[in-house]
């Protein structure tokens, strides 16, 4: 029986599979990767009513434009994206985020944009049929390894699908992807090789996002952060978040798909409540940091989870 799928016509910007991505392999170089911003990740799985680790699609700025193949699907786009839908009777329905849509054979999605945002993600109900490495499907490539042989999708791929074997509910949810005026770190291991002059100036300073940015890394732009003790340092472990400052004292962030070992110094360390919305900061967009305890921080975390599991629990 020939499977359902979904034939790429435009492949977009740094469109992949993500997941939650995969654990507890750091010790052989390999970070988490998975999807960049978790919360609109988990709920985009469950408009389509599939479970939280199923594969999805993530694209960057632009998404792709895709035509399906098959009796029916169940889909849905979560990120503040613009995107439209065309019927196979040449009719175009205005798409709307975080919202269920039934695509019959024939149907196209294009994904246009995000705005002022990075991320997006696009679920389909009973997932995609895809490959899993090390027990994730997630696409990091620049170790090249996940779906797709670890690359991104491409003009004229074909993303199989699983069938959908039952009707579905039409979900919507009212959710507002929200800016917050900082973004709070933790002290990092090497805090104390800044001192409190570079320290204040960290905290009390703001920073861009810049170009060179992508999955692995956020490099920022602005007053340069000198260090009191070497530039340089033995090579240590790296975890997502964790930000270095480099020789020319321009704070570099670790993202999902970081080195998991660096020899800059670490100041600092995104809170995990705070990482969703550092991501989806576009190039040229404001940053400032402010330090916050670890006890608060994990409290957070604790809220954030409740608030996401809230989201997809209604």
């Amino acid at each position: 029986m020939t499977k359902s799928y979904f034939e790429v016509l435009r492949a977009g910007i740094n469109t992949t599979y993500q997941d939650l991505g995969r654990k507890n392999l750091y010790h052989i170089g390999i970070p988490f990767s998975g999807a960049m911003d978790n919360r609109n990740y988990l709920i985009a799985n469950y408009l389509v009513s599939n479970k939280k680790n199923t594969p999805t699609i993530e694209f960057a700025y632009q998404g792709p434009l895709l035509k399906f193949h098959g009796k029916k699907t169940y889909v849905a786009i979560t990120g503040d994206v613009n995107f439209k839908i065309l019927r196979k009777n040449s009719k175009f329905e205005k798409g709307n985020c975080y919202q269920t849509y039934c695509l019959m054979n024939g149907d196209e999605i294009d994904i246009l944009s995000t705005n002022k945002s990075v991320y997006g993600y696009f679920a389909v109900n009973d997932g995609l049929d895809t490959e899993l490495f090390w027990e994730s499907c997630s696409t990091n490539t620049k170790a090249k390894i996940g779906a797709n042989n670890g690359e991104k999708i491409q003009l004229g791929d074909q993303i199989l699908i699983f069938e959908s074997k039952k009707n579905i509910l039409h979900r919507k949810i009212n959710y507002i992807n929200t800016k917050i005026q900082f973004i709070r770190v933790i002290k990092g291991t090497n805090y104390d090789y800044f001192s409190q002059e570079e320290k204040n100036i960290f905290f009390s300073k703001t920073f861009s996002v810049s170009k060179l940015t992508d999955r692995m890394g956020m490099r920022l732009e602005g007053i340069q952060i000198k260090n009191i003790a070497k530039p340089n340092i033995k090579s240590e472990g790296l975890i997502k978040g964790v930000i270095q400052i480099p020789p020319d004292g321009n704070p570099i962030i670790m993202l999902s798909d970081h080195g998991t070992i660096g020899g800059y110094p670490k100041i600092g360390v995104v809170i995990t409540a705070d990482y969703d919305k550092l991501v989806q900061l576009s190039t040229g967009s404001k940053i400032r940091f402010k330090l916050t305890e670890l006890h608060e921080a994990e409290k957070l975390y604790k809220f954030y989870n409740m608030d996401t599991e809230n989201l997809i629990n209604q």
